[in-house]
């Protein structure tokens, strides 16, 4: 713990692998921050206390500060910002019990995935939100319990006046944060990165790697791909790289190299780079979740196409098949390992 006196308090949503992660380092450099956690078991966490294993080191903080409410943790006191990570399919339910209480509500730093995340919070709050995203690959063990399995960095957005005091606490924490001028630039850059050999995967219960490798599937990839980038262009936003992450000369490879060139590299280098870490919507399908997180990313990108003129049958074939899958109204036998099954949907959909 640094003992600096200049102290930040947080109010950060949730436990969960992000939430540890950036409230974990943020207590171990000396902030204060309080949890806002739902879970019935309050007094276990509280006794319990957080741990995050970096690779040099293992945070240990034996009690931490919860709340099981947003009015429990106003009570408290008052606070500097709040950290919002929670998936994006409970951004209404955040935003409900904020509503009340936004008047007296700090500024909240989104480090959601997805781009339409912002807007909603900006309509309850008014313009107190704050761009954010995470690069660092965080895996959860437990509640209050995660690992850092590869470390980036973050990315906040950089104009809000309360923007160069976060940088600068978080980069005191070790996160490694960059501050961008542009907020669209760095949601929808790290939402390319979340459309990366995810939907797919998951569709086919392939791994990233076998998806990267096939030549159909690797069509598929960049077809998504492509259909987001003229979505951004569209919009008038412009790619750029994260930290840790050069998103542009990944980009460049999948849409001007030629595909004997780019599939084998990327295959090695996006597919067999992960290990055996499975994508996140793959991750929540076969755990049974109902509710799955492709709606927020390639839906997105269909619903904005849609919005701007734009087509987009690849990320719409996507999301209404993998939301069929995670909700039993499509079988999961039909489209796993059925990579030709999958392409007949989107050329039905063109």
């Amino acid at each position: 713990m640094t003992g600096q006196t200049d102290r930040m308090r947080f109010l950060c949503f949730g436990l969960g692998a992000i939430g540890t992660y950036i409230g974990g380092s943020l207590l171990d450099a000396g902030d204060e921050v309080v949890f806002i956690e739902h879970s019935h078991d309050l007094d276990i966490i509280r006794g319990q206390g957080l741990r995050l294993k970096l690779k040099e080191r293992t945070i240990t903080i034996p009690r931490i500060a919860v709340a099981s409410s947003i009015a429990g943790a106003l009570a408290i006191g008052e606070f500097d910002a709040a950290i919002l990570a929670v998936k994006s399919f409970d951004t209404a339910s955040v935003l409900s019990e904020i509503q009340p209480l936004r008047e007296h509500f700090p500024p909240i730093l989104c480090l959601q995935n997805g781009v339409e995340n912002e807007d909603l919070i900006a309509e309850t709050i008014g313009q107190k939100v704050i761009g954010g995203s995470v690069t660092s690959a965080i895996g959860r063990v437990d509640i209050a319990d995660a690992v850092v399995e590869k470390s980036r960095g973050v990315g906040i957005e950089s104009t809000h006046p309360l923007s160069e005091k976060l940088i600068e606490h978080f980069n005191r924490a070790g996160l490694k944060t960059v501050g961008y001028a542009n907020r669209g630039s760095l949601k929808w850059s790290k939402m390319l990165t979340n459309l990366q050999a995810n939907a797919v995967p998951a569709i086919l219960r392939w791994t990233p790697y076998q998806v990267l490798s096939n030549p159909l599937t690797y069509g598929i990839e960049c077809a998504a791909l492509k259909e987001a980038l003229a979505v951004m262009k569209s919009l008038g936003i412009e790619v750029v790289d994260l930290p840790g992450t050069p998103v542009r000369p990944w980009i460049s490879a999948m849409t001007r190299w030629p595909e004997w060139l780019s599939r084998p590299l990327l295959a090695r280098v996006l597919g067999a780079g992960r290990g055996g870490k499975l994508p996140s919507l793959h991750i929540d399908l076969y755990a049974g979740r109902k509710q799955s997180e492709v709606i927020f990313l390639n839906g997105a990108v269909a619903r904005i196409a849609k919005e701007q003129g734009i087509s987009a049958p690849v990320n719409t074939v996507l999301t209404e098949t993998l939301s069929g899958l995670a909700q039993g109204q499509i079988p999961f036998e039909r489209l796993n390992d059925h990579p030709e099954e999958l392409k007949r949907l989107i050329e039905e959909q063109s």
